[in-house]
């Protein structure tokens, strides 16, 4: 007889793959010059802003972002987990990655089998951030199963920054034999990798005109690493760190450590020096003999060329029928992010734990103590969305999978003070556009910010709110013309808050690929997302509006310096003038003309709700001239644009073209309740215009909604870049401007389609901007496709 597993804990709605099942053709990047890392991406494990790690499906640790703002991908071959196991003296042993070293090294591990030339399936990977699951099949006569998760839920300000992962084995006996089991995690000591071996890294142009500079992280210098064994009542585990000549501990230095729970029914072996360069035979001789280690104990430094690692074994018997938990645990302790040579900060998880770099096992502690607790306030977050029965399964999988990048997207969350209480957040526009928080994406972007986590979500608009008054005179070449141009005007909104090589938050604007001081879009971005945040969060946050309130007014006369022609409607100049940076404007455009009317309206009733605060300008002072303009401009908006059918894309270029995102500023007045920008009956008919021409009829609507076509569907020129790109993110907010105005079914149908594009063609976990219609990607890792957080709020 065969023994029924237990219920496992796994949602129906986790995004799944056979273990080691790869792409026959995954999508490739558009320009050479973009990232293109391959499709074996998996769940992030860390906190927010914390550094994280990620384990793909086939098993190996493969994304190391532990150096604020960096991106390494490559396998670790020595970081895995193994499994022996014996029943009726039969014995077995694997590595549990479909996939061996390319190097060579640990050449005496057994790897885990690969599909290709395994007769049945070994197992599922299943994803569901911030939890994730690995259910092993057809390879041991044990049901086995790891669940890895950290500590990060909705409206958690602290647990949610620990750089900790834990693993929970479960192993269920369905046999009529005992079975003996041991479960290995190897870790190699990485200490003193993560940091720039440059200490004035060069900065280059691309070939697509954006800035990127060099980064040599201290990859597989290991010298004077040191690794010990703790035990500590019913915990042991291995503690990696490097010796330090400096006094306060540096970016790149701290510890790690892996650790287990001892009780009377396990046995637990331990290595805490061996070659993971080398075959691996020092480990696997006696682990898959008979599931032990040697219990060596070893506090020798690593020399010159060396590189060290550490194994923890828990061996155990069930009885048939039986099952037993077992879990693991991994900390991280690197309390520095350094930017430009000199800027420091400490992270955000450094408030709870203290600052030196030494408080890897107190972290341990912490998370023995309370993973449990952690796992229910996850599922206390996730069950009310995921037991809704109105929401399709893939729709929940990707709303919880796009948060990966709040882990992932170099994100950065500092230690808190009394300017700002709840620390500062950023998280990258993507890995290949390598600066922070960029306003025009994060208009759709940020919703999953502003629902979850709405005290990060300020904290960025502060920092906005403070950088707009501040200038920058630094001459700088544009890359997409070659002009001279000043890196930041006063009273301009910058287009970021700086990149990783600088001093985010304090000198913005590090996009050079257009002048940004000349975009039309920024300013009314900044306005609506301070409204946005203000009313989405109760409409009590006083203080939050008085903070940004005298940025506001500086930015909307900065942007109503380019109204011309005195139309009350600033125009677009004929460049790449907004965040379709590839795609010239000429006059007044349907997209910035609306985004400008939503912002009049929305300074207008930030500014009554102010009237009786003290604020400079006082609102009596300025609501006049932005009402004088507001009736002067809705009128000539809709006598410009309105086509009978949709408004033509602006006034200056005589195009046809069918603009996916034409109405944004109608979406976002009607969702901050504000009067409409224009009638709704325009407004219906333009959507069913774009979701006709843009999504059905571009390719069949096979890959989603092209920027911009003629109505026929049809390109205006096969070449052109932005227009024929299908944006994740945009698409996600034409879903929810769809939902908005009642077309549930076409938002629906969008974005299952976009939905299907990413996860069933290898972009998991590095969502891209952009799709084309031949299977090329550019921009991954982006941040505008939290946007779909956006669709889920349609639904409250």
């Amino acid at each position: 007889m065969t023994h029924s597993s237990p219920i496992n804990n796994i949602p129906e709605s986790t995004w799944s793959r056979p273990i080691g099942l790869g792409w026959e053709k995954p999508y490739t990047v558009r320009y050479a010059s973009n990232l293109d890392d391959g499709p074996w991406h998996g769940m992030p494990l860390g906190g927010l802003g914390a550094g994280c790690i990620g384990r793909s499906s086939r098993g190996d640790f493969n994304l190391w972002h532990l150096d604020g703002g960096e991106h390494i991908f490559r396998n670790l071959p020595a970081c895995q987990f193994s499994i022996f196991e014996e029943i009726n003296g039969q014995k077995k042993a694997y590595a549990l990655s479909t996939e061996p070293p390319e190097d060579g090294s640990l050449a005496a591990w057994n790897w885990y089998p690969n599909p290709k030339n395994y007769p049945e399936q070994t197992g599922t990977y299943h994803a569901l951030y911030p939890r994730s699951w690995f259910v092993y099949e057809n390879v041991f006569s044990a049901q086995l199963t790891c669940e890895q998760f950290s500590p990060v839920w909705a409206k958690n300000y602290q647990e949610s920054s620990y750089p900790i992962a834990i693993f929970e084995w479960i192993a269920h006996n369905p046999t009529d034999e005992p079975i003996t089991l041991s479960i290995l995690l190897t870790w190699e000591n990485t200490i003193g990798w993560f940091t720039n071996s440059l200490a004035s890294p060069e900065v280059k142009v691309r070939d697509d005109g954006s800035p990127v500079y060099e980064y040599q992280p201290r990859w597989g210098n290991s010298a004077g690493s040191v690794n010990r064994l703790v035990e500590d009542f019913h915990r042991i585990g291995c503690l990696m760190t490097r010796l330090s000549t400096h006094e306060e501990v540096r970016e790149g230095e701290g510890q790690m450590a892996i650790a287990t729970i001892i009780n009377p029914a396990v046995e637990v072996y331990y290595q805490t020096r061996w070659n993971p360069t080398g075959t691996g035979q020092d480990i696997w001789e006696y682990f898959a003999e008979d599931g032990t280690l040697l219990d060596q104990e070893s506090e020798h430094p690593a020399k010159e060329d060396e590189r060290l690692a550490v194994a923890l074994a828990v061996k155990f018997t069930i009885r048939p029928g039986k099952t037993r938990k077992i879990p693991f645990y991994l900390a991280w302790d690197l309390p520095i992010t350094e930017f430009a040579s000199g800027i420091n900060y400490y992270r955000r998880y450094t408030d709870f734990f203290g600052r030196n770099g030494h408080n890897a096992w107190s972290m341990i502690r912490t998370a023995m103590k309370h993973s449990d607790t952690w796992r229910e306030q996850i599922e206390l977050w996730q069950n009310p969305i995921l037991q809704r029965q109105d929401l399709p399964n893939w729709f929940k999988m990707a709303l919880f999978n796009e948060l990966y990048l709040l882990t992932d997207g170099g994100a950065l969350w500092t230690a808190a003070d009394e300017r700002d209480p709840v620390g500062q957040f950023a998280v990258l526009e993507c890995l290949d556009y390598r600066w922070y928080e960029s306003l025009d994406v994060r208009l759709y972007g940020s919703f999953s910010l502003l629902m979850l986590w709405p005290e990060l979500e300020k904290s960025i608009l502060i920092a906005y709110s403070r950088a707009i008054s501040q200038g920058d005179n630094t001459p700088r070449i544009i890359g997409y013309n070659q002009a001279s141009a000043i890196r930041k005007a006063v009273g301009a909104t910058p287009h970021d808050l700086g990149a990783p090589n600088e001093h985010p938050w304090e000198k913005t604007n590090y996009t050079s690929y257009q002048d940004c001081n000349l975009w039309k879009d920024l300013p009314c971005d900044f306005i609506l997302q301070v409204y946005r945040d203000f009313r989405l969060t109760g409409g009590t946050d006083y203080e939050f509006l008085k903070d940004c309130w005298s940025a506001m007014v500086e930015t909307l006369n900065y942007l109503k310096t380019f109204d011309l022609d005195q139309d009350s409607i600033p125009e677009n100049s004929g460049a790449p003038d907004q965040t379709f940076d590839d795609w010239r404007l000429q006059g007044i455009s349907a997209y910035c003309g609306g985004l400008w009317l939503a912002a009049l309206e929305a300074m207008i009733a930030m500014g009554k709700v102010l009237e009786k605060e003290t604020v400079t300008p006082s609102p009596q002072s300025v609501l006049p001239t932005y009402q004088t303009w507001l009736e002067t401009a809705k009128p000539l908006y809709q006598k410009t644009l309105w086509n009978g059918q949709y408004y033509r894309l602006d006034s200056g270029s005589g195009s046809d073209v069918v603009m996916a995102d034409q109405l944004c500023g109608q979406f976002y007045a009607r969702l901050l309740e504000l009067p409409d920008i224009v009638p709704t009956d325009c407004t219906i008919s333009a959507l069913k215009t774009v979701y006709d021409s843009c999504f059905k009829k571009f390719h069949n609507g096979q890959f989603g909604a092209a920027n911009g076509v003629r109505p026929s569907g049809e390109a205006v020129n096969p070449q052109d870049t932005h227009p024929l790109e299908v944006w994740t993110g945009i698409n996600f907010g034409l879903a929810a401007f769809f939902m908005q105005m009642g077309m549930k079914a076409e938002a629906l149908e969008l974005t299952e389609v976009v939905v299907k594009q990413i996860y069933e063609n290898g972009l998991q976990f590095r969502t891209s901007e952009a799709i084309t219609a031949v299977g090329t990607f550019r921009a991954s890792h982006y941040l505008r496709a939290m946007a779909i957080w956006a669709i889920y709020y349609q639904y409250l």
